[in-house]
């Protein structure tokens, strides 16, 4: 298939994906309109295969990303159409049984509560004390390298640091599936790429299913093995893009020739999906 805007062949680490045969998660013609009449999303279909996969939905501003991930996570109803869990029970009034860690753009840290607390949280909710979930809940901070911070306080630590006690809280309960909706726009460049890493190294370690909302080209590469790029007004899926390179990527591969072509035909479809919405709003 040609990128968009020209006459070449898609670029050799990028090509466009098939459906999986064996879904974890499928989403028949997803819609959502809000109360005040805003039609968010139209129409969208997405098969999200059981196993390993990092998936980030990039997007321009309003083109329904994190409405997306909370109809996922069963945080809002679908207006119209279907999210299902083929593989497991789903509860369509709020979530998959088989779990689900959300990270939201902001810690959502206690501030009145130490680290091992804040971990602890999806425990508390569900009656479990902390000398019942303490080994649970010191396994989850050991994963972010942050188990010797349990009893530091939100104000002690760094913006990155409060980003990987949020991560360790989604982990904790074990998800199947870790949802993020831009857990890393807020750091600084040098804290995101160092999080970038860690975070695919639990993604590797624990076999993970990652949906990732982000506006940056650049780290939708680093990060994923998918890419499903998403058009505004109202929001809908224009390329679902497989990246053909391999894992584990350190550094070095952000200098690579493969990482720079790959970003610049993402950025082609992003512009593509910025130019379709705004013909749709005129």
């Amino acid at each position: 298939m040609s990128s968009p805007g020209s006459n070449s062949t898609i670029a050799p680490c990028v090509k466009n994906l098939a459906n999986s045969v064996h879904p974890l998660i499928k989403l028949k013609s997803v819609g959502k309109i809000f109360p005040n009449g805003t039609e968010a999303i139209r129409g969208l279909d997405l098969t999200i295969p059981e196993g390993r996969q990092f998936l980030s939905l990039l997007g321009p501003s309003g083109c329904g990303k994190s409405t997306l991930l909370r109809m996922i996570a069963g945080l809002e109803p679908c207006t119209h159409g279907s999210i299902e869990w083929p593989t497991t029970s789903y509860d369509s009034r709020a979530r998959p049984t088989a779990g689900i860690g959300f990270v939201f753009q902001d810690p959502t840290l206690m501030p009145w509560a130490d680290v091992f607390a804040n971990v602890h949280l999806p425990f508390r909710l569900r009656g479990k004390s902390r000398r019942q979930a303490r080994e649970q809940v010191m396994d989850a901070l050991a994963m972010v390298d942050l188990d010797k911070f349990a009893n530091s306080y939100p104000r002690e630590l760094s913006g990155g640091m409060k980003m990987r006690v949020s991560i360790a809280r989604a982990l904790v309960t074990r998800p199947k599936v870790l949802l993020m909706d831009e857990p890393f726009a807020a750091l600084d460049e040098i804290t995101r790429l160092r999080l970038n890493n860690d975070l695919l190294q639990l993604w590797s370690e624990h076999n993970l299913t990652v949906i990732f909302v982000t506006h940056s080209v650049y780290e939708s590469v680093y990060l994923s093995d998918r890419i499903a790029v998403m058009a505004a007004r109202p929001g809908k899926i224009i390329a679902d893009l497989s990246i053909e390179a391999p894992y584990p990527r350190q550094d070095e591969f952000r200098t690579s020739p493969t990482y720079n072509e790959c970003c610049r035909e993402v950025s082609r479809w992003l512009k593509t999906a910025m130019g379709e919405g705004e013909d749709d709003g005129k």
